[in-house]
């Protein structure tokens, strides 16, 4: 996954009568710092930044005409895990990886399937698994899985997401992360 990268990002609710929907783009400026820009049905800019040690930092959440909010990573475990998964897909460090999560890995280069659960008991009070989806070095999709039923959140990155554009339909947005389509 490159510095930057275009997401969609679909979650579904009880609360809702359809699956939101919100498109933007994830930045990794420095290794400690991760930037997730909605530009769609919304504008805001959530940043999470880590401290020198595990659990310090805070997450900056901006949103158009509202003040913006801060608050310390200690309050949120589960943005820790993803802002040091995200860090070592990034840099292809498996071992920082498997200090977070439990890894089963499937599939072939051309098309693999990686599968992350968390070893913290805080976050594996949240998150039961976090599926990788690619395609080649790309990867296309995460899929997050609640711990206690709920709707799982699909992420489409990369060439996955541009090719998400206009689609609103759960089960095309899925095979999207499965396809074996034409390459970026």
């Amino acid at each position: 996954m490159p510095a930057r990268t275009d997401f969609v990002e679909v979650r579904g609710s009880a609360l809702l009568k359809a699956p939101l929907r919100v498109s933007g783009e994830y930045r990794r400026p420095d290794a400690g710092t991760l930037v997730r820009e909605v530009r769609e049905p919304y504008a805001e800019t959530t940043t999470i930044r880590t401290g020198a040690k595990p659990g310090q930092g805070e997450v900056g959440i901006a949103r158009a005409g509202k003040p913006p909010r801060r608050f310390s990573l200690s309050r949120a475990p589960e943005l820790v895990a993803l802002q040091a998964s995200f860090g070592a897909l990034l840099g292809g460090d498996r071992a920082e990886l498997e200090r977070h999560y439990a890894l089963d890995a499937q599939g072939t280069r051309k098309q693999w399937i990686v599968a992350m659960k968390p070893r913290d008991p805080q976050v594996a009070a949240r998150v039961r698994e976090i599926v990788l989806l690619g395609r080649d070095d790309e990867l296309r999709c995460i899929e997050t899985r609640p711990a206690r039923g709920g709707e799982q959140q699909r992420t489409l990155l990369g060439s996955a997401a541009r090719a998400a554009a206009g689609i609103a339909d759960a089960g095309q947005l899925a095979a999207l992360c499965r396809s074996h389509g034409p390459a970026r």
